[in-house]
């Protein structure tokens, strides 16, 4: 019986031990879990933070890379004067973010390295809109394989505007579907071909555009998917050079403002809507306006061709004429200069 009383203490006293030890392995941990949290979810200086989004704007302090807590999604440093876009300048640690949408407005950005946005691989909205780009390298946008959204306005210097075709036609960027590209002067699309995106949206609005050439045409008509944005184009109402922009704005259900499109010059189409200053019959006059040009050089030709006898007769008699008055009027100033004719006359 005192051996079974001991036995028991005993088993009491490690269960006892037992527990204490399991609380305090709860406590540790879950004040290594609160330490952790603290320093996975501090907001950097000069930021404000609300749940999972994180706002800099109009910071001097700002500095690439920049640490923000783990769990942020939406990251948004807009007027921060971040000249350069250096290779990797959102891997803070080494590690990668995790960013859905990223907005880097009116920065004053003028250069975008290569693998600048290289660890945000789950990024689906970037906004570098209101920008100086100057240089635009050829993986710039390399590493946003989930990138679904671009917004280039009213950023693109000459430079950049000439080097972006090279950065938007890498493979990183195959999931891309609206890219924005208003206010940048264009004068034409600047994308080498649509092979490689899947645009679904293109913001051409407010360029230098005044026609699209058969080029540019044949590569919308392989993408039928495609919605362009014209609005506010200085659009040349030209209807020789129209011709085939016309009958895409008529046919193509691509352009979604075409109704709105509005002429530029010359000076008297001005304000009148593109898709009515060249009506069918209108351009079918310049064509018939030609034929019937050619068909009275063509009469004209065999008439000169027929009467070539003739002609040369007539050349001939005319010149015959011409050295004859010709003879009389030297043979009249011979008599006017020799003084000695002149007093036998008197």
């Amino acid at each position: 019986m005192t051996d079974s009383c001991y036995s028991f203490n005993i088993k009491m006293e490690i269960n006892r031990k037992q527990l204490i030890s399991k609380r305090y392995n709860f406590n540790v941990g879950l004040m290594c879990l609160l330490v952790l949290s603290a320093d996975a979810y501090e907001c950097p200086d000069s930021c404000r933070c609300y749940d999972s989004s994180v706002i800099c704007v109009d910071s001097k302090a700002i500095k690439l890379p920049l640490e923000v807590p783990r769990r942020t999604q939406n990251l948004t440093l807009n007027r921060n004067n971040i000249s350069v876009l250096t290779e990797r300048a959102f891997i803070a640690n080494g590690t990668d973010m995790e960013l859905l949408a990223l907005s880097l407005e009116d920065n004053n950005i003028q250069v975008i390295e290569n693998c600048a946005f290289c660890g945000l691989p789950r990024l689906l909205f970037l906004e570098l809109s209101y920008n100086r780009l100057m240089v635009v390298t050829p993986g710039a946008f390399s590493g946003l394989g989930q990138l679904r959204n671009l917004y280039l306005s009213n950023t693109l210097m000459a430079s950049g505007a000439s080097q972006l075709p090279i950065a938007l036609s890498t493979d990183s960027l195959c999931n891309l579907q609206t890219l924005d590209l208003s206010g940048n002067s264009l004068k034409a699309i600047p994308l080498s071909g649509f092979g490689n995106l899947n645009l679904t949206t293109l913001i051409l609005s407010n360029n230098s555009i005044s026609t699209l050439d058969k080029h540019d045409l044949q590569k919308l008509y392989a993408f039928m998917e495609i919605s362009v944005y014209l609005s506010h184009n200085p659009f040349e109402c030209k209807c020789d050079k129209l011709k085939e922009f016309n009958a895409w704005l008529k046919n193509s259900s691509q352009c979604v403002d075409s109704e709105i499109l509005e002429c530029a010059q010359p000076e008297e189409k001005k304000d009148i809507r593109v898709m009515n200053v060249c009506k069918p019959q209108d351009l079918g006059s310049y064509v018939l306006l030609g034929i019937v040009l050619a068909l009275i050089g063509v009469v004209f030709l065999m008439v000169l061709y027929l009467n070539r006898r003739g002609i040369k007769r007539w050349l001939n008699n005319i010149r015959e004429a011409c050295r004859d008055q010709m003879e009389v009027y030297h043979y009249r100033y011979e008599q006017d200069s020799d003084p000695r004719l002149a007093n036998v006359a008197v």
